[in-house]
């Protein structure tokens, strides 16, 4: 079986995790504070928050820039749910623009008409591997004199214009298993601002900059030694990995080209794409995907429900209409793009799909 995804995880990173274990400072310490710089040089901002899941990165930068009951997120409703659920859990509320088609990204536009005296930020979402487009966000953001935070969990290395996301504003990144770069679990907050670092500090320890003094409501969203470890490594190859992902991406967009009945994804100018998911677009989208596993090709479906028409966010009362992530939802089809892929199972994905694309 092909897999859709597949965590690359060698000697390397099992030799930087005994030595943390051999150590016997296993939770947050200097690893830590080591992979910190390491992300804040890499993305090209001042400070990295270093955190245990990237819903706590979005949480937590949310709640550093003190979004709180009564404030407005626009973002995404063509995300995973942590996109929208880190905005509740301040207590605030998610308002949703719907995406453009081509990069599933916000659309200015309709971002624009959303934005109301209750507005305190915009939230972008870098969805796949691509970037949505900054030029705009930013330009809204300062006009509208909103706080400007980013989900780029799936888009880490990814540029627009040249300059990295999660470097525009105040960045979340996602290091779970399938994504570009793992830590096994963790995330990172990225920001140019020492207030939001130190501020998100205290937030991922119990409210504490001191040891057992507790300023502010906090939590435990500390990330370990061990896992810091891990993404260390996994920093050093990322830039290895994008480009192999990106490597896939081209034979399969260029294998694909004369397929009927499929879009494969596109790269808007000024962006590079870093391919957390290779994801195309066809209506028979699962008679497609059944056809793929039974050729030993795995697939993923990233996302068959918006958020808006989650059943939880049905019951808070979200009835607006959003008809391009509707139609994405129904149409969105992942295929294999990790590095670990060989020439012969990219062939056999493009053939497969050619095989069936002929008998549409």
């Amino acid at each position: 079986m092909i897999l859709v995804a597949k965590p690359q995880i060698d000697e390397a990173e099992i030799e930087a995790v005994s030595e943390v274990l051999r150590s016997g400072m296993i939770a947050q310490g200097q690893r830590v504070a080591d992979f910190e710089q390491a992300f804040a040089e890499y993305n090209g901002v001042d400070h990295a928050v270093a955190v245990n899941s990237g819903t706590a990165a979005l949480h937590a930068a949310l709640l550093a820039h003190g979004i709180g009951k009564g404030d407005e997120v626009i973002t995404s409703p063509f995300s995973f749910v942590a996109t929208a659920n880190s905005v509740l859990f301040t207590g605030a509320t998610p308002v949703f623009a719907d995406i453009e088609p081509e990069a599933f990204s916000l659309d200015p536009d309709l971002v624009a008409e959303k934005i109301t005296p209750r507005t305190k930020a915009i939230m972008p979402v870098h969805l796949y591997g691509h970037p949505a487009d900054m030029d705009a966000m930013r330009d809204l953001a300062e006009d509208k004199r909103l706080l400007l935070i980013e989900d780029a969990c799936q888009s880490h290395g990814a540029t627009f214009r040249g300059k990295k996301v999660g470097s525009f504003g105040t960045g979340a990144f996602s290091f779970y298993p399938t994504k570009n770069m793992t830590t096994s679990e963790g995330g990172m907050l990225t920001t140019d601002s020492r207030e939001v670092a130190e501020k998100a500090r205290m937030i991922r320890a119990h409210g504490s900059a001191q040891r057992y003094l507790h300023e502010m409501l906090g939590f435990n969203l500390r990330m370990t030694d061990i896992c810091a470890a891990i993404g260390l490594v996994q920093l050093d190859k990322l830039d290895g990995y994008t480009a192999k992902r990106q490597q896939n991406a081209e034979k399969l967009t260029k294998g694909l080209k004369d397929a009927g009945n499929i879009v494969c994804p596109a790269i808007k100018e000024g962006c590079s794409h870093v391919f957390h998911q290779y994801t195309i677009r066809t209506e028979k989208r699962d008679d497609l995907a059944a056809y793929l596993n039974s050729r030993g090709i795995g697939t993923g479906i990233h996302y068959p429900i918006p958020i808006h028409r989650q059943p939880y966010y049905q019951e808070l009362g979200y009835t607006d209409s959003m008809p391009i992530s509707e139609k994405a939802s129904r149409e969105v089809l992942s295929l294999p793009v990790h590095p670990q892929l060989a020439e012969e199972d990219l062939d056999l994905i493009i053939n497969a799909i050619k095989e069936w694309s002929g008998n549409r």
